[in-house]
């Protein structure tokens, strides 16, 4: 038997209008911590049901961002199921929404025309650009917002073509601002205070998690570049070749920096005039790979992790997710589940990755069927199918 639902939102119900990646990602963390969230789809469901890999026909990906979940599907064109939604609503605590503005609010389902009704409500819309400004209703999907905000201008090799963040960043920093935003303006209704009206922007999460790079270009007026595995500041921080292959090498400070000199035997290059200080290794960076890499190239990638992390410099192999998801650390922090898709199909999943006193988060319904939970959903609603 899968655990009961608990949390620290257990008392929360939350109604998600949403589909793809940040506004599912968003109600997936809020779930994950105990909310009852109603994912409302379009009668075809939600476009991520048909990405592959399907498992006996359901999807994976969808499986991924729609753990501990309900659902139930509405036509929004139908009066009828019009009127359910706005019963859920009614019901709910926080609305969470990721369609362009202006859709929810033609559909009377958007905060304007309920916050009358339900002062305490969190509706929380995400989208590509914000509300409002110029481009409010441009749509947005990750690369487009990669580019727009000037992360793939310093992701990859220099002089290289453009490449974008192998993770979607630009829909799960989204949804990670809107789940916290939706927590802080919880924690004020608790208080008695009113609901509010998150306005959370893709574009805007990507500028907010790129603090460093803009905080550089402020500072400096000049544009920062792509690095590769670099670091601007940091050296040597970067990926190095070995003799098999490649692999991640983190001495951030002098201190770390003379352990990697003591490893390799290069006690010389501590009082190099290039080297002396972070800023003098991050500045002569092309010149300092080039000395550690023909040492490098006498053994292979293990010979070097074991030989840095005994001396406590931070080094990793680098890991394909085959390699990471059979870790012995991911294991023992419980972070891999076994879940039975609606489909039948036996898959695993990544779970929650936060603990809370010590106890790994759980899931405890498994990724939805699409309109599976309309009947008890509606007979919560003292409705009955129609």
């Amino acid at each position: 038997m899968p655990p009961l639902r608990s949390g620290p939102l257990s008392h929360i119900r939350v109604i998600e209008f949403c589909q793809v990646a940040a506004g599912p990602y968003c109600g997936m963390l809020l779930a994950d911590m105990g909310a009852d969230v109603i994912k409302v789809e379009p009668p075809a469901g939600d476009s991520m049901r048909a990405w592959p890999p399907l498992n006996a026909g359901y999807s994976e990906n969808f499986a991924s961002l729609n753990r501990n979940k309900r659902s139930i599907a509405l036509d929004l064109k139908s009066p009828t199921d019009l009127s359910i939604a706005h019963n859920l609503i009614a019901t709910a605590d926080v609305v969470i929404e990721n369609n362009r503005p202006g859709v929810m609010d033609k559909l009377g389902l958007g905060y304007a025309a309920l916050k009358d009704a339900h002062l305490k409500l969190v509706y929380c819309a995400i989208s590509a650009f914000g509300q409002t400004g110029p481009r409010a209703q441009d749509g947005g999907f990750d690369v487009t917002v990669q580019a727009a905000s000037g992360i793939m201008s310093v992701t990859g090799e220099a002089g290289a073509p453009p490449v974008k963040a192998g993770v979607p960043v630009s829909d799960f920093g989204a949804g990670l601002y809107a789940a916290f935003s939706i927590v802080a303006v919880l924690n004020r209704v608790a208080r008695g205070e009113a609901g509010s009206f998150i306005d959370v922007s893709m574009l805007g999460a990507n500028l907010g998690v790129s603090a460093l790079q803009t905080s550089e270009y402020f500072g400096t007026g000049n544009n920062p570049k792509p690095l590769g595995s670099a670091h601007p500041r940091n050296a040597p921080y970067r990926a190095f070749q070995a003799r098999d292959n490649y692999f991640v090498l983190a001495a951030g400070n002098d201190k770390l920096w003379a352990a990697v000199c003591q490893v390799i035997g290069r006690a010389d290059l501590v009082k190099d005039a290039r080297f002396l200080t972070t800023t003098d290794r991050a500045q002569h960076q092309s010149a300092l790979k080039d000395v550690l890499e023909t040492i490098f190239a006498a053994h292979d990638v293990p010979h070097w992790v074991v030989a840095f992390r005994s001396v406590g410099v931070p080094c990793e192999s680098i890991m394909t997710y085959a390699d990471v998801l059979a870790d012995p650390h991911v294991a023992q922090m419980n972070w891999v589940h076994d879940i039975t898709l609606p489909s039948g199909g036996q898959t695993k999943t990544v779970g929650p990755v936060v603990a809370m006193d010590g106890q790994a988060g759980a899931i405890y319904r498994a990724p939805p069927a699409l309109n599976g939970d309309r009947d008890g959903i509606l007979a919560e609603l003292g409705q009955v199918k129609p």
